[in-house]
């Protein structure tokens, strides 16, 4: 079997209309502005890059494939919610969320907000949040360490954010 060399540099892509999920968020523009709650179609698409494997591939498409889909899964259908935003206060009580920004407050059913580790519900935050869980699943899973990670996420058509990690960051 060919091995790779150094000079040569792989990637996997999986993409495709199954790859989506549909989410309420808003965005602060800094410290005044306040973008009204709204949802958005997102879609989303991942690059995986390793060398090649023993096996002659950089990564098992429908491993990857259900991964993403196992993480967009807990997004879909959700208000996505900024846990590390410096203003925003949350109440989290067994059945319901109390969100609190500035003069702005809501109250969601608990189980239908997904708190995340971001200081803003962008689509490049959604990104690295996503990048970062994706890596996290797939490096146990791989025989040969991955050398990147790169997930983009479309907002809307035309509008995307891409966040890659890695050592061989693009």
């Amino acid at each position: 079997m060919r091995r790779s060399n150094a000079n040569e540099h792989y990637r996997v892509r999986v993409a495709g209309e199954t790859l989506r999920f549909s989410a309420a968020h808003f965005i602060t523009y800094g410290t005044r502005e306040v973008e009204p709650l709204h949802g958005h179609d997102y879609r989303v698409a991942a690059d995986i890059g390793a060398p090649l494997g023993p096996h002659g591939c950089v990564a098992d498409f429908l491993a990857v494939d259900r991964a993403l889909k196992e993480l967009i899964g807990h997004l879909d259908h959700r208000t996505l919610l900024p846990e590390r935003h410096p203003e925003v206060r949350f109440d989290v009580r067994a059945e319901e969320i109390e969100v609190v920004l500035r003069a702005r407050r809501w109250i969601f059913p608990r189980a239908d907000c997904v708190l995340l580790p971001v200081e803003n519900t962008t689509a490049e935050a959604l990104a690295g949040h996503l990048a970062a869980a994706l890596l996290a699943k797939l490096a146990p899973q791989c025989s040969h360490p991955l050398t990147c990670v790169r997930v983009e996420v479309f907002e809307s058509p035309g509008f995307s954010a891409v966040c890659t990690l890695g050592p061989a960051a693009e």
